[in-house]
């Protein structure tokens, strides 16, 4: 299984960027991406990067009623709303898959 991470507060709260009314939370392929990603905004600094085993991906996958949608981040350095937009079921497919293998979202616009 590929590990991704995705930022979340000692709270719980996981770190999401709205995009037209849609929770998207960046997710990266490695910690240290999510830390440079992190260090570009000052908002983030509260947020630490999780690594999203299974506890966590049931966690992120059932916040804000299971809507939540996702980016995967490939390079932290850009705006984090060029990622590749995924949903529930494409991210865990992805993980699953490895990076190797191209997912197709299912999130309708």
């Amino acid at each position: 299984m590929n590990t991704l991470f995705a930022l979340r507060r000692a709270n719980g709260d996981w770190f999401a960027l709205d995009d037209a009314g849609l929770f998207r939370v960046p997710v990266f392929r490695s910690s240290g991406a999510a830390m440079v990603a992190r260090s570009r905004d000052f908002g983030m600094e509260c947020f630490r990067p999780v690594a999203l085993d299974e506890a966590a991906f049931r966690n992120l996958t059932t916040t804000d009623e299971g809507k939540a949608c996702f980016w995967l981040v490939d390079d932290p350095l850009m705006n984090l709303s060029r990622g590749r937009s995924l949903d529930r079921k494409g991210l865990e497919q992805f993980m699953k898959n490895g990076a190797g293998r191209q997912v197709t979202s299912e999130v309708a616009k």
